[in-house]
C-alpha cells in the first residue's frame, strides 16, 4: 500500500502548501512592487535627442522636446482640475468642485518624480472621494469624474515605468477598493466595469509598449556595441595593415642597403692589395672604412632585421627593378587586363631603392585595376626627367562585374609609404571618366660630372 492510499489527506496537504506558497510568493512581490520604496525619487526622464517625437518637432522647438512627456502629464492634470471644477459647478458647489479638482491633479503631477506613491495618492484621494460623494451629493460611487481619470492617468504612468506585473497588481487593487465600496453602497456599478475595463485597455497598452520599447533599446544597444566593434576592428586592421607595409619595406631596404654595406666593407678591405706598397695612411684610411662599414652593417641588420618574421627568408633571386616591367605587363595582360606601357625620357640606371620602389608601384596599381576594375584598360607612363623619375598608372572606368574585395587598403598605404621613404610625392583618386589614377613623383640626386684626370 503506498503513502497516498495509507493518508489520503496527504495529497490535499501538499496542495494547501503549495497554495501557501504561491500566497506568499505573490505578497512579496507586491510589497517589493508597491510598498519597499514607495515614496522613492523617481523623476520621469526626458527624451533623448535622437527621439522619433523630437525629430518630428519643428527646429526652433526642439530643445524643449525632450520635455514633452513632463509637459503631456501636466495637461492631462490641468484637464483634471477643470473637469473636477465642472463636476462640482454641476452640482452648485464651486468650493467642492475646486476640491474635486485640486484631488485629481494631485496624484498625476506626482507622477513626475514618485509613480507609485502617486498611484497611493489616488487611492487615498478615491476613498475621500467617496465620502464627500456621500455627504454631498449621490452618484459618485466609487469615483467622481476627476477622480476615475485621475487614477486611468495615474495607473498608466506607473505601468510604462515599471514591471509589468506591477499593472496587474494595481489593476487587482483597483477591483478590490471598487467591488468593496459597490458592495457596501449598493450602488456604482457602471462605474466600476467602466474602469475595470478602461484600465483593463490602458495597461496592456501601457505593457505593450514599454515591452517594445525595451527591446528597441536593447536593439539600439546591440546595434551600437557591434558597430563600435567594427570600428574596432577596422582600425586594428588598418594599423595592421600599415605595420604589415611597414615590415615589407624595411625588409626589402634591409636587402639593398644591406648589400651595398657588404660591398663596401669586401671593397674597402681589397682595395691596398691592388697597390704595390701602399702608404700606412692609405692602409689605415682603407682599415678605418671598413670598420665603419662593418659596424653601420651590424647596427643596420640589429635595426632592421628585428621586423623579419621567424619564418621569412630573403629572396635569393635579385629583387625587381624597372627593367623588369615588361614581364610585369605582360603577366597582367595575360590575366585579362589591357595595357600600354609609354616610357618617356633617356633611361638611366636609378639607385636600386628607387627601382624597386617604382616597380612595386607600378605592380601594386595594375593589381588594384583588376582587383577594383574589371573590363577596364590601363595606361602605364614612366617618365625619366631631370631631378628624378615620373610614374603615372590610370584606368579607366570598370565595364564588369564588381566584386567586393575584403581588406583594408593594403594597396595605398603601402604605396605611400614607399613614396614617403624616398622623399616623393603621390596623389592617387577618381579621374574625369570614373576611373582612377595615381601619379608619383620619386627624386633622384644628379650625379656630379667627374673631372678629367688630364
Amino acid at each position: 500500500m503506498n503513502e497516498t492510499a495509507q493518508n489520503p489527506h496527504g495529497a490535499n496537504h501538499h496542495g494547501v502548501h503549495t497554495e501557501a506558497r504561491l500566497i506568499r510568493g505573490g505578497l512579496g512581490a507586491l510589497r517589493a512592487d508597491l510598498f519597499s520604496g514607495a515614496f522613492a525619487f523617481r523623476p520621469l526622464p526626458p527624451l533623448p535627442d535622437g527621439h522619433r517625437a523630437v525629430r518630428r518637432i519643428p527646429k526652433r522647438l526642439r530643445p524643449y522636446g525632450k520635455w514633452l512627456p513632463h509637459g503631456l502629464i501636466v495637461l492631462a492634470a490641468a484637464f483634471v482640475f477643470l473637469l473636477g471644477l465642472a463636476e462640482g459647478g454641476s452640482y452648485g458647489d464651486d468650493f467642492v468642485g475646486l476640491v474635486q479638482g485640486l484631488a485629481g491633479a494631485a496624484p498625476v503631477l506626482l507622477t513626475l518624480s514618485r509613480p507609485v506613491a502617486a498611484f497611493w495618492l489616488s487611492m487615498a484621494l478615491s476613498v475621500f472621494g467617496v465620502v464627500l460623494g456621500g455627504v454631498t451629493y449621490d452618484g459618485a460611487y466609487p469615483w467622481t469624474a476627476a477622480g476615475f481619470l485621475a487614477h486611468l492617468v495615474v495607473m498608466t504612468q506607473v505601468a510604462l515605468r515599471s514591471r509589468p506585473r506591477v499593472a496587474g497588481e494595481m489593476w487587482l487593487i483597483t477591483m478590490a477598493f471598487g467591488v468593496t465600496v459597490v458592495g457596501y453602497e449598493g450602488n456604482g456599478d457602471d462605474s466600476l466595469i467602466a474602469m475595470l475595463v478602461l484600465s483593463a485597455f490602458s495597461l496592456s497598452a501601457a505593457v505593450a509598449f514599454g515591452g517594445w520599447n525595451s527591446a528597441r533599446q536593447e536593439v539600439a544597444v546591440k546595434e551600437a556595441e557591434v558597430a563600435a566593434k567594427e570600428e574596432d576592428t577596422l582600425a586594428e586592421r588598418s594599423k595592421r595593415t600599415r605595420l604589415e607595409e611597414r615590415t615589407n619595406i624595411a625588409r626589402e631596404l634591409h636587402d639593398v642597403v644591406a648589400h651595398h654595406m657588404s660591398v663596401v666593407a669586401i671593397q674597402a678591405e681589397a682595395a691596398p692589395y691592388r697597390v704595390q706598397n701602399p702608404p700606412p695612411e692609405l692602409e689605415q684610411a682603407f682599415a678605418t672604412i671598413r670598420e665603419n662599414a662593418v659596424a653601420a652593417l651590424t647596427e643596420l641588420r640589429r635595426v632592421l632585421g628585428v621586423v623579419r618574421a621567424e619564418d621569412y627568408e630573403a629572396p635569393d633571386a635579385p629583387q625587381p627593378t624597372l627593367a623588369d616591367l615588361d614581364a610585369l605587363v605582360r603577366n597582367v595582360r595575360e590575366a585579362g587586363l589591357t595595357v600600354d606601357r609609354t616610357v618617356t625620357g633617356a633611361v638611366r640606371d636609378l639607385p636600386p631603392g628607387v627601382e624597386l620602389s617604382a616597380y612595386r608601384i607600378v605592380q601594386e596599381a595594375l593589381s588594384n585595376t583588376l582587383r577594383h576594375a574589371p573590363g577596364a584598360e590601363a595606361k602605364v607612363e614612366v617618365a625619366y626627367v631631370l631631378g628624378g623619375l615620373g610614374i603615372r598608372v590610370v584606368n579607366g572606368p570598370p565595364t564588369g562585374l564588381i566584386k567586393t574585395s575584403p581588406g583594408a587598403g593594403h594597396g595605398i598605404t603601402g604605396m605611400r609609404e614607399r613614396v614617403s621613404m624616398l622623399s616623393g610625392v603621390m596623389t592617387a583618386g577618381e579621374s574625369a571618366d570614373g576611373g582612377y589614377e595615381v601619379s608619383v613623383f620619386l627624386p633622384v640626386a644628379q650625379a656630379e660630372p667627374e673631372e678629367d684626370a688630364s
